[in-house]
């Protein structure tokens, strides 16, 4: 079904990240995400990488067993990215900010445990001395680190499971998708209200879960665009249902990957992968934007701003520190299967959204 040389996955992730920050461009110019479809449009975009994730990570363990291999490429997709991307926002874009408004400077020691802070994902650690102030979201420079700690403990998880040789058996990912849906039916998931840490940890193990479902059974599953569009349709009916994943995760998990799989259009497979660039330097570049007045801009022109404002940020993140961590992951590496390196090219963009709130 997959071909890690001939894929549409990095697409699918640059247009997760893209909607990413279309959603966050109502609550961040102060509007309400309303109607019948908000559950799956502030939601299923995160989802959709988590899926991902799930696929390509339990295909890295299981071609590579390798436990320093399996967590030096791990670490490096995830951790320089980030670790530039808190200094970037830290002594550069809050500073802009509050430049912009005539605030008070911001004390280097409030700069640096923001930074240290996020940098280890201690994400309830929001805001730099009260900063950014007067927008529609106060107080909160990066709401999309959230979900990578949530990223982190799958990888964490895989890596328990294949040290101990749980992985080799069949059962394993069953068993683990099967635990979590029942996890994520009895914890629910709101839609606008806060959510609690077990819901936030039944909702990525499932999703998580799914992915690699749909990895285990790759070469069973039947693979066509029509099985595609009903489990399309499927998810869309089963966001009109309280937490939609319980009844749709897998079909997620086939739409993603089969659809990824199918598109074979040679300008869809992207070798340089800015997506998670896009993910975390999003909510900066937005909060930014609202400092300057753009927040009264329509949402729909606020995104375009927004993402013409964040993709040079997020190419340079790419082409200065993740595609070089990767080059050094490599080097750090025992020397993988020739496969293995095409499937963990660019593929572990981690995701998501609001502060507590998708």
């Amino acid at each position: 079904m997959y071909d890690p040389r001939c894929n549409a996955l990095n697409f699918w992730r640059l247009i997760f990240a893209a909607m990413v920050v279309l959603q966050h461009s109502w609550p961040l110019t102060g509007r309400d995400i309303t109607g019948p479809f908000t559950q799956l449009f502030t939601q299923v975009w995160v989802d959709g990488f988590f899926v991902i994730s799930g696929f390509l990570i339990t295909s890295s363990w299981m071609r590579h067993p390798h436990l320093r291999d399996y967590l030096a490429a791990r670490l490096l997709r995830i951790l320089p990215g980030l670790w530039v991307c808190v200094l970037v926002v830290a002594f550069v874009i809050a500073p802009i900010g509050v430049l912009v408004q005539h605030g008070e400077p911001l004390k280097f020691s409030s700069q640096i445990l923001w930074a240290v802070n996020n940098g280890l994902l201690n994400v309830f650690y929001v805001g730099i001395d009260g900063t950014p102030k007067d927008v529609p979201w106060p107080g909160v420079w990066d709401g999309t680190l959230w979900t990578l700690i949530f990223e982190l403990i799958c990888y964490a998880a895989v890596a328990v499971l294949g040290v101990t040789g749980l992985m080799k058996k069949r059962w394993l990912i069953p068993a683990a998708f099967v635990i979590s849906l029942i996890g994520a039916a009895l914890a629910g998931y709101p839609t606008q209200d806060f959510q609690t840490i077990p819901q936030m940890v039944t909702r990525f193990a499932l999703v998580f879960a799914a992915g690699a479902l749909v990895y285990q059974f790759r070469d069973k599953l039947p693979a066509n665009w029509w099985l595609v569009t009903l489990c399309v349709g499927l998810v869309v009916a089963a966001g009109f249902l309280p937490n939609y994943r319980v009844y749709a995760a897998l079909p997620l998990a086939y739409a993603v990957m089969v659809s990824g799989a199918l598109l074979k259009r040679p300008q869809l497979q992207l070798r340089n992968d800015i997506s998670y660039g896009v993910y975390i330097y999003g909510w900066p570049m937005q909060q930014l934007l609202a400092i300057i007045g753009l927040d009264r801009l329509p949402a729909g022109v606020f995104f375009i701003v927004a993402t013409a404002a964040t993709i040079p940020l997020a190419a340079a993140s790419w082409f200065l520190v993740e595609k070089r961590a990767m080059r050094l992951k490599r080097r750090l590496q025992s020397k993988p299967e020739p496969e293995t390196q095409y499937l963990e090219e660019g593929s572990d963009a981690a995701a998501e959204s609001k502060v507590q709130g998708h």
